[in-house]
């Protein structure tokens, strides 16, 4: 049987997405119960293409823990064939992967231009940046603090009114190219702060009294690759010195116990932590901006999903931080607040110990730049759309995350350092 496995599993690695129909793909949900069947799924990962979505790797599973992966049509017979002949829990989270892609785009705006309900690619985005801007000169400002490997450049947004000394919280969406509910809502979070300043007084507050920098997109050229050939891209697209596989995570790439736990030193790996920390050109323009505002800077919020999580220092080591009560105080007030619109439960804490270990990642790295406040949010959902979250629920994600971003803003204006 098993030799049998590893014959038709070496044929499958190397023609990993040669054609790029996800039709009758499948995303699997496992749970583990010992070694033994953590060891079953080291190994069908071995033999073939597997694409884990959480864990990000799977080198991070173990017993007890949900497992989350994607696995090409052809293979999807022989992974439950497997599945049941070790006995392991399974479910299949997505039966088609290709009908769940179709189906995210479920929203009724219709419209060519930006929406703020529906998925926009790049050059809306970009486009967007640059009207939001010019429609309220008093409030936003656009400024480049850099280009991607692809030379695009990195709009960065400053919302705020002018004021002297000011302090400011940093925020960024799409390091993970696939996550698209992420850009989203550093767009939603500008459309309110625009339309809200002078009429909610907790924005206005907010707005009067500190400065946002909002980066929509970090992985832009990633963001672009899964609108044009691959939706379920992860990566940057840096080619990488002696490997034909491209990309580096960027959510690895960064100077915090950089490459140590929960990150991979192979190129073709999904949480490759590149040849170097910021070897990224998006990593290092968002390092080097921080690196130079570190004097005002005083929260950090990174926004990726999926899996309903707030997060906070540290991922790199199961050590805590300085300021853990006030952290966890924080993001259980702030969750609270999440849930109070939607009843959306989620989970909260330290990284490495709330969900697994991961090095080189912007919270722990921004918090050790001496940023006291930071924090990663996982977004919707908790499987059942995984990364393809479709356009109707937008509006509710964002809705819902607004309230504890604005919770934490509030929190850090009122325990300025």
């Amino acid at each position: 049987m098993w030799a049998l496995w590893v014959l038709i599993g070496a044929a499958s690695v190397s023609a990993h997405l040669q054609d790029l129909s996800f039709d009758g793909q499948k995303v699997f949900r496992v749970l583990p119960q010992n070694d033994e069947q953590v060891e079953i799924l080291n190994f069908l990962a071995s033999i073939m293409e597997v694409d884990f979505w959480q864990p990000d790797s799977v080198t991070l599973v173990r017993p007890k823990m949900q497992v989350d992966f994607r696995v090409e049509a052809e293979k999807t017979f022989k992974v439950e064939d497997l599945l049941k002949e070790s006995g392991m829990e399974y479910q299949v989270l997505i039966d088609n992967l290709q009908a769940a892609m179709d189906a995210q785009f479920d929203s009724k705006a219709r419209t060519a231009s930006h929406s703020y309900e529906k998925y926009n690619n790049w050059d809306t985005i970009a486009a967007w940046t640059a009207d939001i801007a010019a429609q309220n000169p008093d409030l936003v400002s656009r400024s480049v603090i850099g280009e991607t490997y692809e030379g695009r450049p990195m709009y960065l947004l400053k919302m705020g009114k002018n004021g002297p000394n000011k302090k400011a919280i940093f925020m960024d969406c799409g390091f993970h190219a696939r996550e698209w509910i992420s850009p989203a809502f550093c767009q939603w979070f500008v459309k309110e702060a625009v339309e809200t300043y002078g009429k909610d007084t907790v924005m206005t507050t907010l707005l009067d009294k500190l400065d946002f920098y909002v980066l929509p997109v970090v992985n832009i050229d990633g963001y672009v690759y899964t609108w044009t050939n691959d939706r379920m891209w992860r990566k940057t697209r840096s080619k990488n010195a002696g490997s034909i596989c491209i990309g580096t995570d960027p959510n690895r790439n960064l100077d915090a116990g950089w490459c140590t736990l929960g990150a991979s030193k192979s190129p073709c790996a999904s949480t490759y932590c590149g040849s170097a920390p910021e070897s990224e050109k998006e990593t290092k323009a968002l390092a080097d901006f921080i690196r130079e505002h570190l004097s005002t800077i005083k929260a950090y919020l990174t926004i990726h999903s999926y899996s309903q999580l707030l997060l906070f220092p540290y991922s790199y080591t199961y050590d805590l931080p300085a300021n853990y009560q006030e952290l966890n105080s924080i993001a259980k007030a702030a969750s609270k607040e999440l849930a109070s619109l939607h009843n959306t439960k989620y989970t909260y804490g330290p990284g490495a110990k709330t969900i697994y270990p991961a090095a080189g990642g912007s919270d722990d790295w921004a918090y050790d730049q001496g940023i006291k406040y930071a924090f990663t949010f996982e977004l919707r959902d908790t499987g059942r759309y995984g990364f393809l979250l479709p356009e109707s629920q937008i509006k509710p994600t964002c809705e819902e995350t607004l309230l504890a971003v604005k919770y934490i803003a509030n929190y850090v204006l009122e325990h300025l350092y």
